[in-house]
């Protein structure tokens, strides 16, 4: 048997929902392996169509869209409007999402963890690759960052593509320079504060309101190319934008919150969004 492999093939960038933890902003780093037999071409795949193929079939399924365990006790779906559903989270507060369909993907289990994504793709893509192919194994894996990370979420309604979705994430490093040199307390300050946040624009609240028990919640919608867009979450896992929430805007905000806590330093900040790519941003 020969086996065909292809590290880094692509990157996921998505967010998922979690019982304790809520919306999580996430990045996997996808690596495949393909088992069988050598074709005409003395080959089990072509490289070329790996990347045509494979890759378009991971990002299409799950990359910038909200992926949800379907077997999770507090998930509550509209049955005539799939991307519409109810998410209780332990802590008794609740997310509340509607969107387009193709905006979510649905997953068997309570949690979710990356062999089970990768156990969903490697059906899908069994079902699509020529026989010698025998066997497709996906690893999904997180990239070894050295220093300060946070998990983000975020929705761009101006995006023309995928990005225009309410709820998708990124897990990121974050950079500060102050003064030409790292500033590792600032940046372990940033990570804390956006430790599975989502970034919510001003211009897209709709709504804020405090509920019977006393939870401040506030809501985001829109509507963009892709369809109506609405998310519904308790105001404490909120940061709050005066902007949209690009990753270009979002190393101009870090830039300026730092140039203000240190006005006589020169700050840079490089901010990632997801896996090797970003924006920096100066004052």
């Amino acid at each position: 048997m020969n086996h065909l492999f292809v590290d880094n093939l692509t990157v996921i960038d998505f967010a998922y929902l979690d019982p304790t933890r809520g919306l999580v902003g996430e990045s996997w780093i996808a690596d495949v392996i393909l088992t069988g037999e050598l074709d005409e071409q003395g080959m089990v795949f072509d490289f070329s169509a790996v990347k045509r193929t494979i890759k378009r079939i991971i990002d299409e399924r799950v990359d910038h869209r909200l992926v949800i365990p379907k077997d999770y006790s507090g998930l509550r779906i509209d049955e005539e409007a799939p991307g519409k559903f109810e998410w209780q989270l332990k802590d008794g507060t609740r997310i509340v999402h509607r969107s387009p369909q193709e905006a979510v993907v649905f997953i068997d289990g309570d949690v979710v963890v990356p062999s089970v994504v990768a156990s969903m793709l490697e059906k899908e893509l069994k079902a699509v690759l020529p026989a010698n192919v025998q066997g497709v194994q996906i690893e999904l894996r997180e990239e070894e960052i050295d220093g300060a990370y946070y998990h983000y979420v975020h929705g761009l309604k101006k995006h023309l593509g995928n990005c225009q979705r309410i709820a998708h994430g990124h897990r990121s490093p974050i950079q500060v320079r102050r003064n030409g040199h790292r500033d590792t307390d600032l940046e372990r300050d940033w990570a804390r504060c956006w430790s599975d946040i989502y970034v919510g624009s001003e211009e897209d609240v709709t709504e804020q309101f405090v509920d019977a028990k006393g939870i401040p919640y506030i809501t985001f919608d829109y509507e963009a190319e892709q369809g109506e867009f609405s998310l519904t979450l308790p105001l404490p896992r909120v940061y709050m934008m005066a902007t949209d929430t690009t990753v270009e805007l979002i190393a101009d905000h870090i830039a300026s919150q730092c140039k203000t806590q240190y006005p006589d330093d020169e700050i840079q900040v490089k901010a990632f969004e997801g896996v090797g790519k970003g924006a920096f941003a100066l004052r």
